[in-house]
């Protein structure tokens, strides 16, 4: 019998995961033969200097971009094989994106834009969706805010937005890429533990991308990658911790580079 991803426990998974960029002497392998699995219900955060494949493996997972060898899945989704319109479905109704640059529509209203998913969707919430929709509005302190746009809001308010929107369907799986890279602490923080909060209350995996140990100690796991191949696989760590894992990390290399 086929063991499959969410027999596993897994809400996303790769296997022998290769991904190279160009060809001949050209060719950089951002990802060398990676098989990791993002588990349901985690809050998962994965690090690595630059150009250690942390994005690049997210992109996979999350089917924005596709694998030069090896498979992904979303679920029991293999979707390694899927045409860009399956994909593009898959990615609306399952999984859910907070990215650095917030992304929000700057035509549309907070309201419009946390509807966005469903709007795209050709639908409109059922009430369940509503009365979510609504209590993620409240507990974002997003509810006198409904009808201003983008530009009227603070760094930390579009990031609350664009945060209820990759939540807004419930997704089974959030990605989110460097979500307090524009942030200043105090907000990071609070975007962080909604994040956490996601995950422990409603059981929603989140795989969070980025270089901040402390953004990544609020994290249940902590993935960290070196050279495109996944170097260390930790329980919850403290700041400390993973500084002391970077920098030790760092620290072959550095020595090589003063040898030579």
């Amino acid at each position: 019998m086929e063991i499959t991803t969410t027999d596993m426990g897994l809400a996303a998974r790769v296997q022998n995961l290769t991904k190279t960029y160009g060809s001949g002497d050209g060719a950089v392998r951002a990802l060398d033969d990676v098989t990791v699995g993002i588990r349901r219900g985690q809050f998962t955060a994965i690090m690595g200097p630059s150009g250690s494949g942390k994005s690049t493996l997210m992109h996979i997972m999350a089917g924005l971009d596709a694998p030069t060898a090896g498979r992904a899945w979303i679920g029991d989704t293999d979707i390694t094989g899927l045409r860009d319109t399956e994909l593009t479905l898959l990615r609306r109704r399952r999984v859910g994106f907070v990215f650095q640059a917030f992304n929000l529509v700057p035509t549309l209203d907070v309201r419009g834009n946390i509807l966005l998913p469903f709007d795209l969707d050709g639908r409109t919430p059922d009430a369940r969706e509503r009365a979510r929709i609504d209590g993620l509005v409240d507990s974002l302190g997003l509810g006198s805010r409904l009808a201003h746009r983008p530009h009227e809001l603070s760094g930390g308010q579009q990031q609350r937005v664009a945060i209820a929107r990759a939540l807004a369907t419930a997704p089974d799986l959030v990605f989110a890429d460097e979500p307090t890279g524009n942030l200043d602490s105090r907000t990071g923080r609070e975007v962080l533990a909604l994040l956490a909060a996601a995950s422990r209350d409603h059981g929603q995996s989140i795989a969070m991308v980025t270089h901040d140990p402390i953004a990544a100690s609020h994290a249940d796991r902590v993935l960290f990658l070196a050279d495109g191949r996944i170097a260390a696989d930790k329980p919850r760590q403290t700041a400390e911790q993973i500084s002391a894992h970077m920098l030790a990390a760092d620290a072959p290399a550095t020595s090589a580079a003063v040898t030579a």
